[in-house]
């Protein structure tokens, strides 16, 4: 397995926020989850960008860090549905916050986005 060799730097909790919100998909999923989309499948179609072994990989990391919750129902074929913990319930406040502030400079980041596609 891969390991680290530069220590990740934990002195702040930004750092420690960014530890578990990083990854690309990962508000995106812990958005889709608190609309009710909860199940693997209708995750990949509410996330088409995003490949399935990469959301397998950040959804196992939101449930390693206690922030979603992960039940699998003992049937055929097995049934898998993800929810927030108590944990995950903390976080929506920060989510909603970066939604709204990314409404807000919209035209901005756009802008910046179009520039970038030019080089």
């Amino acid at each position: 397995m891969y390991e680290k060799k530069i220590p990740l730097p934990l002195e702040c909790g930004l750092m420690m926020t960014r530890e578990v919100l990083g990854g690309k998909w990962k508000p995106n999923l812990l958005f889709a989850i608190v609309e009710g989309i909860n199940r693997p499948s209708q995750l990949q179609r509410a996330i088409p960008g995003a490949t399935k072994r990469v959301l397998n990989l950040q959804l196992r990391e939101l449930e390693e860090f206690g922030v979603i919750a992960k039940k699998i129902y003992p049937q055929l074929p097995p049934r898998v549905e993800y929810s927030l913990t108590e944990v995950g319930q903390t976080l929506l406040p920060i989510l909603l916050q970066m939604n709204t502030w990314g409404e807000q400079n919209r035209t901005l980041i756009e802008t910046v986005i179009a520039e970038r596609s030019k080089r």
